[in-house]
């Protein structure tokens, strides 16, 4: 570690890298040791670092990893479901299908045929297909929790607690 960056930011730099070989491998199968390996940490340490940086386990953000690079395929190149699967590294069509509805939204053979996401400028595409995560995003506790408070300043936050 460089004295003038942080542990922080250290921490981050070794996640970076370990998400750039995950990247660069997504074919592959995970191999978690040698991910931890790469950054100095144990397995399990790796594993909560990882969740903690990016929001996603390892095993999570790789199958994305797969699942966007699968929209590719059938979006650009017209691959075949079944192609597209083994060329990104599923081994499992089921598992493939599976998790790519649970990612997109649609089926990958739904996908293939268009009825994915209405055709938009080429700069669009990339921010309204990419997946962000699996499920839901949680909700912080305060977002959008009282309009009139947050609108015009007629509640008083002390008007706004009694309501809760």
């Amino acid at each position: 570690m460089s004295p003038s960056s942080s542990p922080a930011s250290e921490r981050n730099r070794r996640m970076l890298r370990a998400r750039d070989e995950m990247d660069r491998l997504y074919r592959q199968e995970l191999d978690v040791r040698r991910l931890a390996a790469l950054v100095g940490m144990s397995q399990a340490h790796f594993i909560r670092t990882f969740k903690e940086v990016f929001g996603e386990t390892p095993h999570r953000y790789l199958q994305r990893r797969r699942v966007e690079r699968a929209m590719y395929l059938l979006r650009e190149q017209g691959r075949s479901v079944t192609d597209a699967c083994f060329d990104v590294g599923f081994n499992s069509l089921g598992t493939f299908s599976r998790t790519f509805k649970e990612v997109v939204g649609v089926s990958p053979a739904a996908y293939r045929l268009g009825k994915g996401p209405a055709p938009v400028p080429t700069c669009f595409i990339s921010t309204w297909t990419r997946p962000s995560s699996f499920g839901v995003a949680p909700r912080s506790e305060n977002a959008y929790a009282d309009l009139t408070a947050a609108g015009d300043g007629s509640a008083s936050p002390e008007a706004t607690e009694a309501k809760r």
